[in-house]
């Protein structure tokens, strides 16, 4: 079967019959309505900094008002990023945006008077108000988090200013690096191809393809690089800035708070990313000499190795997806019936089309899936991960948009468990060259989330730490970037790619968007092999039952008092070194499989 040349689109008209339709329009105006009545709520009400005592009554007002807000917000959100993330040339869709971002911004500012009113009161006021309202104690982490959050606060006339800057300045910056980069084109062997159609290049069995679309890509990010590093600089210098001046140590404090961790957790994690680094160079040797090489240049590293019978076209990797799923369980098989059955993925690239995948929620239990598809294992399992994502998204769906807030860490567990079932269901039937290429589609796999993850990691501190000084020009990020690569590659590459900077959209989002997919993954692991003993003793329904109300929980505590659910203690090093021993047996399989 051969790869279709139009792929599913993903279904829009089922929320709005387009960006002109009357509803639309009407929902727009109902949220600019809402904000508004939400600010009144807070004035009439003193939720400010050293405003009116806390009350029960009052903060119950605010909640519901802010989940209402809140879920009209994001549907809306949703709706016109299915046009932008698709096509960033659509004017219409942009404009709807900047309008959506317009009315939403006193949302930011009203969040931190709350933050503010919350952080002022005592234990004891706190421990009152939470007794004192069922809505108020089912959002208690909620509350809790936004006391911890006050003590990080500026002013409320600084943070009104910070939030109204946002779309011109570190929002403004990751837009205009989302949209630039999604439109440029590079020449390859004659023909103009978006670069996201040059990556997809890497993963081409001939070596000269590979290396011809690599470096035409790297000329692309070349001439490209000062509105590049002109992004890079305005969103790290405003995190940077805006964190320093809120009282944190450094930028990474801020993400630790964001994604539910303590320092602990990432120490005893990182330190064993460290040591598992000896590993993966291992993989990258025995991959190496898979491909007749001495060693890998950067266009190998997603080089095919071994051979497959099956033809991953989309129609055949949904296919499997569903079936493995719903040798898991009939819940989640169904879940994926209804996710293709409903349109609910936009499966191949094409030009003004954002590269790499994405799941957002939709309407009530829905979500929506972007992926660029290519015919590999590797696809496949993008297309299981952020199906993960969806069912994450559908067993939260009863809960609150703000019980709903999930942090990173734990955003990625669903989607790595899913990956897994895919990948253990490849694995178990392939045999000689088969089973060499799922094993090589795993490693690839782990090999991007912890060793290239850790140097995006790296190179994320040495960036906040230069532009605290400066700004920085396009050489010396590409010389930072090169350097952490070095450090977690080690001697294992011959080639780096010193534009990795430019290609990631994940540093002109959050900040540290890069470790909480190492913990998710490590996380998941983990939780998969709960899940084969339980299985193993005939208890695999008990094990799924508790799964996904750890899943629906995920904003309803932090990430160690729910890992403690399964009894896993994530201060521990033997936790994270026995999720990485599952992946050091792989690599151990490989490393035979090729000799």
């Amino acid at each position: 079967m051969s790869q279709p040349t139009e792929m599913p689109r993903w279904r829009t008209d089922d929320l709005y019959a387009g960006l002109d339709d009357a509803r639309f329009d009407a929902d727009l105006s109902s949220l600019g309505e809402q904000v508004r009545d939400l600010g009144e709520l807070f004035d009439q009400n003193g939720i400010r900094q050293g405003g009116a005592p806390l009350s029960a009554e009052v903060l119950a007002q605010a909640i519901d008002a802010m989940n209402s807000t809140f879920r009209q917000l994001g549907e809306l959100r949703a709706y016109i990023n299915a046009f932008t993330s698709t096509d960033s040339r659509n004017a219409a869709a942009q404009q709807r945006m900047g309008e959506l971002t317009t009315l939403a911004l006193p949302l930011s500012p009203l969040r931190s008077r709350l933050t503010a009113w919350l952080g002022s009161a005592e234990e004891g006021q706190l421990h009152d108000v939470l007794g004192s309202s069922e809505l108020v104690r089912d959002h208690e982490y909620f509350v809790r988090r936004a006391a911890e959050y006050a003590r990080h606060q500026m002013t409320p006339p600084e943070e009104d200013l910070a939030a109204q800057l946002r779309p011109s300045g570190a929002g403004g910056w990751g837009k205009l690096h989302g949209n630039f980069t999604s439109q440029l084109r590079g020449e390859y062997r004659g023909e103009l191809l978006p670069v996201t159609a040059l990556r997809a290049l890497a993963t081409e069995p001939d070596e000269a393809v590979r290396r011809d679309a690599f470096e035409a890509e790297l000329k692309v990010w070349r001439e490209s690089d000062t509105v590049t590093a002109a992004c890079m600089n305005g969103v790290k210098g405003e995190e940077g800035t805006l964190a320093r001046r809120r009282g944190f140590a450094e930028p990474l404090d801020v993400s630790l708070l964001n994604n539910g961790i303590d320092r602990a957790t990432l120490d005893a994690m990182q330190g064993a990313v460290v040591r598992s680094l000896p590993d993966f160079r291992r993989y990258f040797a025995a991959k190496a000499r898979a491909l007749g090489k001495q060693k890998l240049d950067w266009w190998d590293l997603f080089a095919p190795v071994g051979e497959t019978s099956t033809e991953w076209t989309y129609e055949a990797g949904s296919e499997f997806v569903e079936r493995q799923f719903r040798g898991y369980s009939d819940k989640l098989g169904d879940f994926a019936a209804r996710a293709f059955a409903g349109d609910w993925v936009d499966a191949g690239p094409r030009d003004g089309k954002r590269g790499g995948a994405f799941c957002m929620g939709w309407q009530g239990d829905a979500s929506r899936i972007l992926m660029n598809h290519s015919p590999s294992l590797d696809s496949v399992s993008t297309l299981a991960h952020e199906l993960g994502h969806g069912y994450h998204n559908f067993v939260k769906a009863g809960r609150t948009p703000l019980q709903k807030e999930t942090p990173m860490t734990l955003a990625e567990t669903a989607s790595i468990f899913c990956e897994t079932i895919i990948q253990n269901a490849a694995l178990q039937t392939a045999q000689g060259a088969e089973k060499l290429y799922v094993l090589e589609t795993q490693l690839l796999g782990h090999a991007q989330v912890v060793v290239d993850i850790h140097s995006r990691f790296l190179f994320e501190r040495a960036v906040f730490e230069k532009r605290a000084e400066r700004d920085l020009t396009p050489h010396e990020l590409c010389e930072l970037m090169t350097q952490a690569q070095r450090e977690s590659y080690g001697d294992a590459l011959a080639t780096l790619h010193p534009y990795m900077w430019a290609v990631k959209p994940h540093y002109y989002g959050s900040t540290f968007y890069n470790y909480p997919y190492t913990f998710g993954l490590l996380f998941g692991l983990g939780l998969y092999a709960q899940y084969e003993q339980a299985r193993a003793e005939g208890n695999a329904a008990d094990f799924q039952r508790r799964y996904d109300e750890l899943l629906s929980s995920t904003g309803l505590a932090d990430a160690r008092t729910l890992a403690a659910r399964f009894g896993i203690d994530l201060h521990a090093p033997d936790f994270w070194e026995g999720s990485l021993n599952v992946i050091r047996r792989q690599i151990d399989e490989y490393e035979r499989a090729v000799s």
